[in-house]
């Protein structure tokens, strides 16, 4: 026969004398109330009561201490509540040879506890990375430990593209959640990355997010009447930050809002993602222009206690934008209008690149990105129409000789041409076709001119919108508005040159819109070289990005009569809802062979947030971005972490002969076409500053496209060592960072966390909630999640295939196993199923389960040489206001003695040694109950019960409360 381990769990109520329900609690008592656990917070006593002969009565303040309402607040008038219950002591359970569990069982009981432990007070032990369901780099944890060092957490996260930007923030809200530090998060973001962000943190961190949008608000109010508001409905939400920034979102806002900020903070957490589209608008002034993103972000943020923007490009290439931005960030170390510091900024700043992040051995950690120009040779009628476009810019201009509006305006149509000339002849046709149609409607008494500014903030919306141009033709309403506005400046009618130069581009946009002009014939070869060479479809897949959906449009049908239709090709835009858009992401990282689609073309409505590098390393640009922020965006979507390729090609369309120097922006075809190639030259060698100035960039290539200049100017973008000295942080990952890493692979080991054992966990909780159990997967390591009934019911959410919704997928405890795959789901701490039967384990802990008796005995190596028990206990510090500051789980050794002797205590090597011993099998019934009078005789004559609590406490500081768990004893075979 072999040795044997006793396992046992404490009681908080069984058995104890209640309090008649005149005796109102003490602060800090542990009380039972509406069938939860809560600590007393306060007590208020009814003084007028004994004055006016009445019964006195109480106000009890309690805090929640259960595990999936840690933190939350009741009152209670404590006479009249019905079922109040005072936890006078904690005590160890009855022994009993019949009150037995299995070892198994009770293993997984205390793997709960242990995992469900959280620490506040100690900055070092990180808690996070254990409840999320992805690879932890060691660089995502930076800002996850400058978050926690800071005692309001403001940061400027402006990693490189692709480098996880979300998955970082996702940390550290689940951290600061973790540490009561947050109850609240509020995350704003463009429209098209909301349904992103909501899976992202349920898949990863376990996290529930509900989209504020018109659909919320209008379900809302019908099932909780006409005034609900959505802001006041869940506490994590994300919305977009054009729908905040509307009439109807800052409306609902204020609503919730107080006059001024108040501590607490109506949020706890605020994420505004791709920051740089809220920047404010800065052009060389000491001030910058706040937009109605930057102004909607700045109503919301000094409402929020920590505050985390996200973007790749943050600095637009002025320092006073750039000052505005961190102003919102942290008013108190900036201001706009002064210049920010590099030492406040690093404070602040999180910016890492691809190109410095190595592995161990030195080699990159990211694929290599390299820039490949498709050389085009322009034909006569292409270079006729550009000139013709030139000459018409010139005549105008003459024409419009006057204030700064009609100079504004007149740049606005020539530039506003030329990029779409650029882009293709469709969008070139649409846009001419468009302005004509203003040009007659204005020479008919139009109204009077707009302003300069007015006309400034229209050409401004034309940029940020042309993602959403849902107009058929290509041309969308903010486009058309700035159109109108610019014919309302002149004040006559065009010349007899413009309408002839007029007539004969509109000639050959149409000719062309139906065939290909020399730059979409030599893209579309390549996009056929790649992906059906020799009327063969390979398994390669590339994506075309361009600013403007009637190129799209345009390519689409092009590519159709080259035998690329179909199937094979998708199409993403501003007029994607969001589940198509998110069926097309999730086949576009699916493998080739299992769906067709070969060829993506997107507009900037997919260039930021959205993750494409799995299956593709091929990207081409039908155009040359005037602002490299959207050239740095779009090449982010495949030169991202998770991209397997060793190399990135990112290809573009230039003239023949680029390469030569003599050849400047010198208005040909040729000249224009050169200066696009040099930019994208002079970008990919500034890609270390932040934000790439870009808008500095996009202001000389607007002058080079006017002939305004020939050249590109470095020195406009200012002086770029004080820039990287600004903005730039470490360029190798700091030694404490992997000290870190180091410390969290310890932590995993020291907390058991193997995927047996997290699977354990789930075994045990179904069957003890009586629900059925996982069946094993046809592939080792998977299992298939059944139906489940009631609150399990949500553990399925998120099992459907990305691609196949009608199909369930299994899953696995296994990270490794579920490393880059989407056929499998991670069911990591974080996840619904595995909180769900971690919170139903842990409500053991009060004794009131019942489906557990929290003793278990059983067997153990014959090194241990006599019978040995184990208690555990699960110690827990909270503070004044009861939010749980530390929780341990702590264990106590007895080597119970062969006769009625003392049994002799364990230190901590020896009971420890006594836990690796057990095993999982437990002995006969005799045993058993033979064991059980031993270990019973020992526990009275050590005193191993636990001592009750004290009557009082400090108000500061309640009393320290704990549930004992006894766990394992070991004793010698005996015949």
């Amino acid at each position: 026969m072999g040795l044997t381990t006793i396992d046992a769990v404490a009681s908080t109520d069984e058995g104890l004398p209640r309090r008649p329900p005149a005796a109102a609690p003490e602060e800090g008592q542990l009380a039972r109330v509406r069938g939860r656990m809560w600590v007393v917070a306060g007590v208020a006593r009814d003084a007028q009561a004994a004055r006016d002969g009445r019964t006195v009565q109480h106000l009890v303040s309690l805090v929640s201490v259960e595990d999936d309402a840690t933190g939350e607040e009741l009152e209670v008038v404590w006479e009249i509540e019905p079922g109040t219950k005072v936890i006078e002591q904690a005590q160890l359970p009855a022994l009993a040879a019949d009150r037995l569990d299995d070892p198994a069982q009770l293993d997984a009981f205390l793997d709960a506890v242990r995992w469900g432990a959280v620490t506040s007070a100690d900055q070092r032990s990180l808690q996070a990375p254990f409840r999320s369901g992805i690879t932890i780099e060691d660089f995502q944890l930076e800002p996850l430990v400058r978050a926690l060092r800071m005692p309001r957490t403001t940061l400027l996260v402006a990693d490189d593209v692709g480098l996880g930007k979300t998955i970082e923030a996702g940390l550290v809200v689940q951290e600061l959640l973790l540490r009561h530090r947050a109850r609240t998060a509020l995350v704003v973001c463009p429209a098209a990355l909301q349904v992103q962000w909501r899976d992202e943190m349920r898949e990863k961190f376990g996290l529930e997010f509900r989209i504020v949008d018109r659909e919320l608000l209008g379900q809302l109010r019908r099932s909780r009447g006409i005034g609900a508001n959505p802001f006041a409905h869940f506490p994590r939400l994300i919305v977009s930050i054009d729908w905040l920034k509307g009439e109807l979102g800052m409306r609902l806002l204020r609503e919730v809002l107080p006059p001024h900020p108040e501590i607490p903070r109506r949020y706890d957490v605020l994420i505004v993602d791709e920051v740089h589209n809220c920047a404010p608008a800065g052009a060389g002034g000491r001030y910058a222009r706040d937009t109605l993103r930057t102004a909607a972000v700045r109503t919301l943020a000094p409402h929020c206690e920590h505050r985390l923007f996200l973007s790749a490009t943050p600095h637009n290439g002025y320092e006073n934008s750039f000052a505005a931005l961190l102003e919102l960030l942290d008013p108190h170390r900036f201001a706009r209008g002064i210049r920010p510091t590099p030492e406040a900024t690093r404070e602040v700043t999180v910016r890492r690149l691809k190109q410095d992040l190595r592995n161990a051995d030195g080699s990159p950690r990211f694929p290599l990105r390299r820039v490949v120009m498709l050389e085009v040779e322009h034909p006569a009628d292409e270079r006729a129409v550009h000139a013709d476009l030139v000459a018409y810019g010139a005549a105008r201009a003459g024409r419009l000789q006057g204030g700064r509006a009609q100079t504004l305006a007149s740049d606005f149509v020539v530039t506003l041409l030329k990029k779409r000339l650029f882009s293709s002849p469709a969008a070139f046709l649409r846009t001419l076709e468009v302005h004509r149609e203003t040009l007659r409607r204005g020479g008919a008494a139009p109204p009077p001119a707009p302003a300069p500014a007015v006309l400034e903030r229209l050409f401004e919306d034309v940029g940020l919108d042309l993602d959403e141009e849902r107009a058929e033709e290509g041309v969308g309403a903010a486009t058309r508005e700035a159109l109108r506005a610019t014919a309302r400046t002149e004040r006559d009618t065009p010349s007899a040159q413009e309408q002839e130069l007029l007539e004969r581009m509109h000639g050959w946009a149409q000719r062309a819109a139906v065939t290909e002009d020399a730059r979409t014939a030599r893209l579309l070869d390549w996009v056929a070289e790649n992906v059906r060479p020799e009327k063969t479809f390979t398994d390669e897949r590339v994506i075309v990005f361009t600013e403007y959906r009637a190129t799209q449009r345009y390519l689409q049908e092009r590519l159709a009569a080259r035998g690329i239709a179909g199937e094979r090709v998708a199409l993403l835009d501003g007029t994607t809802d969001d589940e198509q858009r998110e069926r097309i992401k999730a086949v576009w990282q699916e493998p080739p062979t299992d769906h067709p689609v070969r060829v993506l073309l997107a507009t900037d409505a997919a260039s930021e947030g959205i993750s494409l590098q799995r299956r593709c390393h091929l990207l081409a640009h039908a155009e040359i971005p005037w602002n490299p922020n959207r050239l740095e965006q779009r090449n982010g979507r495949i030169d991202r972490h998770g991209q397997t390729a060793a190399e990135v090609l990112v290809h573009h369309c230039v003239s023949a002969g680029w390469e030569d120097a003599r050849r400047g922006a010198d208005g040909t075809l040729d000249g224009d076409l050169d200066f696009l190639a040099r930019v994208v030259r002079k970008v990919a060698q500034i890609r270390e500053d932040l934000g790439s100035a870009g808008p500095v960039i996009a202001r000389q290539v607007e002058e080079a496209m006017l002939g305004r200049r020939a050249t590109l100017d470095d020195t406009r973008l200012g002086d770029s060592r004080a820039l990287r000295a600004l903005l730039t942080q470490q360029r190798t990952m700091d030694e404490r960072v992997a000290r870190l890493r180091d410390e969290l692979d310890a932590s995993r080991e020291a907390l058991h966390l193997r995927p047996q054992r997290v699977e354990r966990v789930v075994h045990t909780a179904l069957e003890l909630a009586r629900q059925p159990p996982l069946r094993p997967g046809e592939e080792p390591g998977t299992w298939a999640v059944p139906a489940l009934t009631a609150s399990w019911a949500a553990a399925t959410i998120g099992l459907e295939h990305p691609t196949r919704p009608e199909q369930r997928r299994p899953i696995t405890f296994d990270h490794e196993l579920a490393r880059g795959r989407t056929d499998v789901v991670l069911a990591h701490l974080g996840h619904r199923l595995v909180a769900l039967a971690m919170s139903l384990l842990r409500a053991e802990v009060w004794g009131t389960g019942r489906r557990l008796h929290r003793v278990a005995i059983r067997y153990a190596d014959p090194s241990l040489g006599a019978p040995v028990a184990v208690a555990h206990g699960r110690l827990v510090i909270t503070g004044a206001s009861g939010h749980r500051l530390h929780e341990q789980l702590i264990a106590a050794g007895l080597r119970v003695p062969a006769d009625d002797g003392r049994g002799e205590r364990l230190n901590v090597g020896a009971t420890e040694a006594a836990l690796a011993a057990a095993r999982d099998t437990t002995p006969p019934v005799p045993l058993r109950e033979r064991l059980v009078v031993r270990l019973a005789q020992a526990e009275a004559c050590c005193a191993l019960r636990s001592r009750p609590a004290p009557a009082s406490a400090p108000a500061t500081s309640p009393p320290r409360w704990a549930a004992g768990r006894p766990r394992s004893a070991s004793t010698s075979p005996r015949r």
